[in-house]
């Protein structure tokens, strides 16, 4: 039977000592110096790497810098040939350009104004205030008349029309009258009753006290011309003083009295 001497439960064997002498580890003073002496764990391909987070914002656009503005060059503006520099108008700006539409868009509109009132009165419609008592009691002094001046461009006076003309010694006045004969008729005026073509008119628009006792006539009206009087007939300077009226001379008929508005009246 053979010795064994073999102990199961005895510690293995020491390895065999190395060659040089062993160091102890050195001592380090930082936490820098030590964990540049710890070792480098080895990378794993199979693992996919921390993401990086960044501390600040990072530009939009890939290799966009930051530059302050005091470090900003103006920018040559190649469409107008001027340095300017890109920024944002201010409110201020704004509000001056703003008032500048305004003050332009209420121009145009009062030059538009200006021209149509301008038509109207040339051509079609004119404001016109009567002076004194020539037309009485139809028309009172100071009543304020529409004289429609585009009837007669489309038209002519007829009898019996009122209309607003050129007192034909001076131009620069006008005066409103009663057309009482046109060209071609024969008129007279006997004891203040007046005669067209031997016909007495009718003139019940004229009171009792109105009426005067003249007489006039009998003459034709040339051609292109009128007879006009006033319907006070006792205090009116007419054609019975200052002759006849050319056709050219009569600028509208009286087709609205609208001051004053108790009043108003069409004609």
């Amino acid at each position: 039977m053979s010795d064994n001497t073999h102990d199961p439960f005895a510690p293995p064997p020491l390895p065999p000592a190395p060659d040089h002498a062993w160091e102890p580890t050195p001592q380090t003073d930082s936490y820098e110096a030590y964990a540049a002496l710890q070792p480098v764990p080895a990378t794993d391909p199979m693992v996919a790497p921390e993401p990086l987070v960044a501390a600040e914002p990072v530009p939009a656009l890939a290799g966009a810098l930051l530059v302050p503005d005091e470090a900003r060059l103006p920018v040559e503006n190649s469409a107008f040939g001027a340095n300017t520099e890109s920024r944002v108008p201010s409110s201020e700006a704004f509000g001056v350009n703003r008032i500048v539409e305004e003050v332009v868009a209420w121009l145009k509109t009062l030059a538009s104004a200006a021209v149509y009132a301008t038509l109207i009165v040339t051509f079609g419609f004119q404001v016109a205030r009567v002076e004194g008592q020539s037309m009485a009691p139809t028309l009172a002094d100071q009543d304020r008349l529409i004289v429609n001046k585009l009837a007669y461009r489309i038209g002519s006076p007829v009898v019996g029309d009122i209309v607003m003309l050129y007192y034909p010694n001076n131009p620069d006045k006008s005066f409103v009258k009663r057309i009482i004969a046109e060209e071609g008729d024969q008129i007279r005026i006997v004891d203040g009753r007046v005669y067209r073509n031997d016909v007495p008119m009718d003139d019940a628009f004229v009171p009792a006290e109105y009426r005067s006792h003249d007489d006039w006539g009998p003459q034709i009206v040339p051609e292109g011309y009128y007879f006009v009087m006033g319907d006070h007939r006792n205090n009116s300077s007419d054609s019975r003083h200052w002759g006849y009226v050319p056709k050219k001379y009569v600028i509208g008929k009286v087709q609205l009295r609208w001051w004053p508005l108790p009043e108003a009246r069409l004609f």
